[in-house]
C-alpha cells in the first residue's frame, strides 16, 4: 500500500500510531526506570556515608580463630532432595574445615531418596557429628517441611542428651562452607558481650563462576556481589529486617523456639512457604529481636562467605528466580504485610519491603523496554522508507531520557566496582556484558511467578521446585589449589 493510500484511524495513519505507541511506552518505561534509579541512588548515598564514617569497615579475622572452640553447641541443618552428586562433597568439606566437636550436622533425606542418604553417610567416614534424618514421607514436599523434620530431630537429641543447642545454622546441599563461618556465627550469637549479641546473623553468599556457563551462572556473581556488598550492609545500618539467604545464616535456639511456640504446629518453619528463609530473617525483627549482617575477611583478603555454584542453564535459572519472586514479592506480601518490630511499620522497613517486592514490576518495565527497542527499530526502518517521522520529543521527555542514560551509566559503574573487588577485572568486565542476560531471565521469571501465584490463589498446592546440582565449587577450588602448588614447585 502506497503512502498516499494509507488508511487513517481517528486522524492517524498506521505509522503515526506506531510512533504514538512508541512515545507512550517511552514515557512509561522512562518514568519507572528513573524511579528505580533514584531508589538505588538513595542506597548508594547511604553506603557511601557508611564507608566515609567507618561504619561499613570490613574487619580482618585472625586465622587462629577459625578453629577455636565454640562458645555454644551448634546444629547445622541441610535439607536435601536428590542431591547424591554433591552432598558427599559438602559433608566431607564441612566436617574437615570445622574441626570443633561441639556441633552436629543434620541432613534431611526423604525415604524415597536413599541415594542422597548413602552419599552423605559414605562421605562422613563414620564421623559421629553427622546425623541423617530420614523423612517418613516421599519427596519432595517443601524445603521448609524438610527443615521442620530436622528441627524435630534436634529436639529429640536435646531431650535424650539433656544438652541444649544454642545456635542453628542453615545451609544447602551444594554449599562450600567457609572455614571461619562457624566461629564467626557462634561469636555473634553466643558471645559474652550481651550488648552485641544477635538472634539472627547472615554472612555473605559468594556465587562462584562455573566453567562452561559464563553467561547464565555468571550473572549471579555480580548480583550477589552488589546485594551482599552494599544492599544488606545498608539494610543492617538502618535497622531494617535482614532477610535470610537460607545459607550461611544462623538463628539462636531461643528465637527458633519462640517462633515455633507461635505456630499451631509448634514448628518454626512455614511449610506452605516458598521462601521460608526470607521470612525467617524478617520474623526475627518482627519479634523485636536483633538481626545482623556481618562482613569479615580472612588475613589474605578473602571474604568470609558461603561459596557455591548457581544454575548453569537458563531453564534452571528461570525456575529458581521464579520461586524467589513468587515467594518474596507475592507470597510474602500476603503472609507478612508491611509490619516490622512488634507489628509496627517503619519507613525503613516499608522502603526495604518495597524493594524486595518490585520483581514483577521490574519484569514488566524491562519487557516494555525491549519492546520499545523493537518498535524504535521498526520506526527507524519506516522513516528510511519515507513514511511518517518519529513523534517529536518534548524538553521534559528529553530530560527524562538523559536522566535514564546517566542512571544506567551510574549503575554500570557500581556493578563493575563491586564485581572487581571480589572477582577481578576479567569478571568485572563480563558483568557489563551480562546485563541483557540478567534482564531476560528477570522478565521470564517475573511472568512465571505471577502465573504461579495466580494458580496458588485458585488452590494449587506449592512444592519444592528445586534446582538440580551436578557440580560442586569445592572441586574447582581444590583444582585451583593443586595448580597453584604445582606452579610453585
Amino acid at each position: 500500500m502506497g503512502q498516499g493510500a494509507q488508511v487513517s484511524l481517528l486522524g492517524f495513519a498506521p505509522w503515526e500510531w506506531l510512533a504514538l505507541v512508541e512515545h507512550e511506552l517511552l514515557l512509561f518505561a522512562g518514568f519507572f526506570f528513573l524511579l528505580g534509579a533514584l531508589d538505588e541512588f538513595a542506597v548508594d548515598l547511604i553506603w557511601i556515608w557508611l564507608k566515609l564514617t567507618g561504619r561499613a569497615k570490613v574487619a580482618r579475622l585472625a586465622e587462629e580463630k577459625a578453629s577455636s572452640p565454640l562458645l555454644g553447641r551448634a546444629a547445622v541443618f541441610i535439607p536435601a532432595w536428590q542431591e547424591e552428586r554433591v552432598i558427599g562433597t559438602t559433608v566431607a568439606h564441612a566436617l574437615a574445615v570445622w574441626p570443633q566437636q561441639d556441633w552436629r550436622l543434620y541432613i534431611g533425606c526423604y525415604r524415597n531418596d536413599s541415594a542422597t542418604a548413602e552419599a552423605a553417610r559414605f562421605a562422613s567416614r563414620g564421623d559421629p557429628r553427622l546425623h541423617i534424618v530420614t523423612l517418613d514421607s516421599d519427596g519432595p514436599s517443601t524445603k521448609a517441611d524438610c527443615l521442620n523434620w530436622l528441627y524435630r530431630a534436634m529436639e529429640q537429641d536435646e531431650a535424650r542428651s539433656g544438652k541444649a543447642f544454642q545456635m542453628v545454622v542453615l545451609h544447602d546441599a551444594e554449599d562450600m562452607v567457609d572455614p571461619a563461618a562457624l566461629t564467626v556465627l557462634d561469636a555473634a550469637i553466643c558471645g559474652s558481650d550481651h550488648s552485641s549479641r544477635a538472634d539472627f546473623v547472615q554472612l555473605p553468599v559468594l556465587p562462584m563462576p562455573q566453567p562452561g556457563s559464563p553467561w547464565i551462572s555468571g550473572h549471579y556473581c555480580e548480583e550477589f556481589a552488589e546485594a551482599h556488598g552494599k544492599g544488606l550492609v545498608v539494610r543492617d545500618a538502618i535497622s531494617a529486617g535482614i532477610p535470610a539467604a537460607g545459607v550461611g545464616c544462623a538463628n539462636s535456639r531461643q528465637i527458633l523456639a519462640q517462633m515455633a511456640a507461635m505456630q499451631s504446629s509448634q514448628l518454626p518453619f512455614a511449610a506452605d512457604c516458598l521462601t521460608e528463609d526470607y521470612e525467617l530473617g524478617l520474623n526475627v525483627t518482627a519479634l523485636g529481636a536483633r538481626g545482623r549482617f556481618l562482613r569479615l575477611r580472612h588475613s589474605d583478603g578473602r571474604l568470609v562467605a558461603t561459596r557455591a555454584f548457581f544454575p548453569a542453564r537458563i531453564d534452571q535459572s528461570v525456575r529458581q528466580k521464579t520461586r524467589w519472586v513468587h515467594g518474596i514479592a507475592l507470597q510474602s506480601w500476603d503472609r507478612l504485610g508491611w509490619s516490622s518490630r512488634g507489628g509496627r511499620s517503619g519507613l525503613a522497613e516499608i522502603w526495604m519491603r518495597l524493594r524486595d517486592r518490585r520483581g514483577p514490576l521490574t519484569a514488566l518495565v524491562l519487557a516494555l523496554a525491549y519492546l520499545l527497542l523493537a518498535l524504535a527499530a521498526l520506526g527507524w526502518g519506516a522513516a528510511q522508507m519515507g513514511y511518517a517521522v518519529a513523534w517529536p520529543l518534548s524538553p521534559a521527555m528529553e530530560a527524562l531520557l538523559i536522566a535514564n542514560f546517566v542512571g544506567f551509566g551510574w549503575r554500570i559503574l557500581w556493578r563493575f566496582a563491586f564485581k572487581l573487588r571480589e572477582y577481578g577485572p576479567g569478571q568485572a568486565v563480563m558483568a557489563i556484558f551480562r546485563i541483557p542476560v540478567a534482564n531476560i531471565i528477570a522478565i521470564m521469571a517475573g511472568r512465571r511467578a505471577v502465573m504461579a501465584y495466580l494458580q496458588t490463589l485458585r488452590g494449587k498446592a506449592i512444592f519444592w521446585d528445586k534446582t538440580s546440582h551436578d557440580a560442586h565449587s569445592v572441586w574447582i577450588a581444590s583444582r585451583k589449589a593443586t595448580q597453584r602448588r604445582s606452579g610453585a614447585l
